[in-house]
């Protein structure tokens, strides 16, 4: 057991969220004595201040939406509020149904599960809990946490992070978002499907800014035509206490007002105090520092997720960390490509995309060997059924394989799976065009694009 001091595992993991829990369930699997050490809960960010309690949050404004709109599909209904109290019940529930069963999963393989803080103590051992856990290997995974600004206290009042967001008790009358990122765009959306008054506050030049433009200026339109405002490229000076909510001034005097200010502007890792530097461990601005492996400069030490600076994503957590399981348990281990890794912004429309966007493509193969064609949702029949708007683009090398695709409407996350294949597997356009796709359906869109990029489009004008 982990307070015998002649117990050596074969790997000791620092954090259970998405790629820790991802690396010992692997390992157990390969045979591997796993130990796995968690200050908080199973499951970490991603499951109970994350991915699943923010879509579950999205959904419930979905329905909010439906029931305010029914009227359009001639159904009648009527919308008396959405309770804020019955919203956190059914999140909860989805949580706590998944977190029961990562428990299971997790005892089923026989992993010793250590609740406490660790600290990284040698090369070779985590203490916790006033015990030294002692591994051939060791694993840090210890995640991220919500940043703020130098001068931006975050109090849980009136100045929230997504942490507070998640647990709030009201739907707020406004609010002000600082940061039109993932998170940003996800709580805005949100809030406005309940009823509030939303303003997004950006400092680069558009919403979702890693995306490819069209992506954003999709979205931008939507989001006016939602009535959710929003303020591009100046940047936060301060914020201060009205009477009854927040102001924010911007550094071109630009003053707005809201209930309460959300800081999203992106998560931060948890590394400070753990040991990390002490034990020789390289680090830049608190990540972890890692080779396309997932190898610190200490030979038994590796590092995955939120901590390292890769996509902060579950999904890339979790292909870290079962890659690190692989790499001790002696498989051929092949590193994340991570522009082949599928990414979706769940905000009202979607934004989905995988692959290069066609500005780095540009960069990347030179501008005349890059072409692009947009397929608009209003030719697909299962997207006027749903009443979305948005489009499908292709970014594609020269008489060869699709770089990126980038996609914007309700529901193109559920199309990210297909798109994921046709970057990673080099499809031609041509190829694609010759699967056949089920109609009605909205991934006939992203069929219907291909046809169109290989030169025979079908629903849409040549």
């Amino acid at each position: 057991m982990a307070n015998d001091a002649s117990t050596v595992f074969d790997l000791v993991i620092l954090g259970g969220g998405s790629g820790g829990y991802a690396a010992a369930l692997r390992g157990a699997q390969l045979g591997l004595d796993v130990a796995l050490i968690e200050k908080n809960k199973l499951g970490g960010t991603c499951l109970h201040n994350g991915c699943i309690p923010t879509k579950a949050l999205l959904h419930a404004g979905e329905v909010a939406d439906q029931s305010r709109d029914s009227e359009q599909f001639g159904v009648k209904t009527s919308f008396e509020g959405v309770d804020m109290a019955g919203v956190h019940k059914y999140k909860d529930e989805v949580i706590a149904g998944l977190y029961k069963g990562l428990q299971g999963l997790v005892a089923s393989r026989k992993i010793t599960y250590i609740e406490g803080e660790g600290r990284l103590s040698s090369p070779t051992s985590v203490d916790v809990n006033g015990q030294r856990v002692q591994g051939r290997h060791v694993l840090l995974a210890t995640g991220s946490v919500p940043k703020t600004l130098p001068g931006l206290e975050i109090d849980g009042n009136r100045i929230i992070s997504s942490d507070h967001a998640l647990t709030l008790d009201r739907v707020p009358k406004s609010a002000i978002v600082l940061g039109g990122g993932v998170i940003g765009v996800e709580f805005a959306s949100a809030w406005k499907s309940f009823g509030s008054e939303v303003t997004v506050i950006e400092g680069l030049k558009h919403l979702v800014p890693v995306e490819d433009e069209n992506s954003s200026k999709l979205l931008e339109r939507a989001f006016r035509k939602r009535g959710i405002k929003f303020n591009l490229g100046t940047f936060f000076q301060k914020a201060e206490y009205t009477q009854d909510g927040v102001k924010v001034t911007l550094a071109d005097g630009k003053e707005f007002e809201a209930e309460v200010l959300l800081v999203a502007i992106g998560r931060g890792p948890v590394s400070q105090g753990l040991g990390y530097e002490e034990n020789g461990v390289a680090m830049d601005r608190g990540f972890v520092l890692v080779d396309e492996y997932m190898r610190t400069n200490v030979p038994t030490i590796s590092a995955v997720g939120d901590l390292v600076p890769t996509l902060q994503l579950a999904h890339v957590g979790f292909a870290e960390g079962i890659l690190v399981a692989e790499r001790l348990a002696g498989l051929k281990s092949v590193p994340v490509d991570y522009d082949g890794v599928p990414r979706v912004t769940y905000c009202h429309p979607e934004v989905a995309s995988v692959g290069l966007t066609e500005a780095k493509a540009k960069e990347v193969y030179g501008a005349d060997k890059v072409v692009s064609i947009k397929f608009p949702l209003g030719g697909n029949g299962k997207s006027r059924i749903l009443k979305t708007a948005g489009e499908i683009k292709l970014v594609q090398v020269k008489d060869g394989a699709v770089v990126g695709v980038h996609m914007v409407g309700d529901r193109m996350g559920e199309q990210v799976g297909e798109a994921q294949l046709i970057y990673n597997w080099e499809a031609l356009p041509a190829e694609v065009a010759q699967l056949i796709h089920a109609h009605p359906t909205q991934n006939e869109a992203l069929g219907e694009a291909h046809l169109a990029l290989a030169g025979k489009p079908l629903h849409m004008h040549d």
